[in-house]
């Protein structure tokens, strides 16, 4: 991950290091996905193994037997993945999104220059982002562009079918 997705802090033992950014509703988001997964979907998972074994349903070479723990294996990486960002989380608070410039947590309003298409999108770390809910990442082409861009200036994207102009029109929390 870039500068761009992390703030320095203060870690346990005095050491400067570097914080995840997040947005407030994109901790919720990740600490509710975390909360699923351990309290609903590994027990279901630890369930259906079980089950199937008491039923005699799994040989060595069953390949049912092979989905859940590959399914398992999958759950339980997202959760180890989850808890090393809550332990460098730092989330934002709504004052310190910048409005004055595009920042991590700014709310963007743009036009495209060529079709006239006007849209908001919010700049987050590569950890939130989600294109079909306007959640664009500071690393995406769209944020390297919009990051640190002032209301009224015009930011130029390699999009794949060429260079693209966008207008910023406002920038919010």
């Amino acid at each position: 991950m870039s500068q761009v997705n992390k703030a320095p802090h203060e870690g346990e033992n005095g050491e400067l290091g570097t914080a995840v950014l997040l947005t407030p509703e994109g901790y919720k988001a990740l600490h509710d996905e975390l909360e699923y997964l351990t309290l609903y979907k590994r027990p279901e998972i630890a369930n259906r193994i079980r089950e199937s074994q008491e039923h005699g349903e799994f040989s060595e070479d069953n390949n049912e037997l092979d989905e859940v723990k590959f399914e398992q294996a999958i759950v339980e990486g997202r959760i180890i993945e989850l808890k090393t960002i809550f332990g460098t989380a730092q989330v934002l608070e709504p004052g310190s999104i910048p409005t004055d410039h595009v920042g991590i947590g700014s709310v963007v309003s743009i036009r495209d220059e060529e079709f006239g298409d006007e849209f908001k999108v919010r700049m987050v770390t590569s950890i939130e982002a989600n294109p079909s809910k306007d959640l664009i990442s500071a690393d995406s082409p769209m944020g390297v562009a919009l990051m640190g861009a002032t209301s009224g200036q015009k930011v130029m994207v390699q999009a794949p079918d060429g260079l693209r102009g966008f207008l910023v029109q406002g920038i919010t929390r």
